[in-house]
């Protein structure tokens, strides 16, 4: 075997193999794939603390920045605080696509969900999902706080510490579909 057939095989030993076992390894037998991946998810998006939001301007172009969401909650819809007059507001009514990035506690993987965004003014609704740590932002009685609602349309996640990894040639996260 010359040199060039060994380390392509090593090659396709570390790329294919290693990793596939690595996965198949970590599954519990009782749980799905989905099962797993959802799990992870969660436990990656209460351990991260913040999230990016990304939204589109009126020309397309990607708008990023950090946010302190609420905890996901069990259809993986999240909320967020913040005031009527941002950009992302209007951003969002003219355009609701709306991307989520958290970044794993120990920079192991991600979590990005792909969605739909909303602006939501219900008070109730405003009353359940405020932070005290908020007040300084909003000293007239929370003046101009409103809500983000963002639904899910799909998920996908990424975890080297968990097993769940991309595929080996495309490097395509594992996805989960909501309905």
């Amino acid at each position: 075997m010359n040199q060039f057939t060994k380390l392509f095989l090593n090659t396709l030993l570390i790329l294919i193999i290693i990793p596939t076992t690595t996965f198949s390894q970590n599954i519990d037998q009782n749980d799905s794939a989905e099962e797993k991946l959802i799990i992870a998810a969660e436990e990656i998006m209460k351990e991260a603390g913040t999230c990016v939001l990304i939204t589109l301007d009126k020309y397309s172009n990607p708008m990023v920045r950090i946010m302190d969401p609420f905890l996901p909650e069990s259809d993986f819809t999240v909320w967020f605080g913040t005031t009527s007059k941002s950009r992302k507001v209007q951003q969002i009514k003219n355009n609701p696509t709306v991307t989520l990035y958290y970044q794993d506690s120990d920079d192991s993987g991600y979590v990005v969900i792909h969605g739909n965004a909303q602006i939501v003014n219900d008070k109730k609704e405003k009353e359940k999902r405020w932070k005290e740590s908020w007040e300084d932002f909003y000293p007239n009685d929370r003046e101009g706080y409103t809500l983000i609602k963002v639904s899910p349309k799909w998920m996908e996640i990424l975890s080297t510490t968990r097993g769940i990894l991309g595929d080996p040639i495309t490097w395509k996260t594992p996805t989960v579909i909501f309905d």
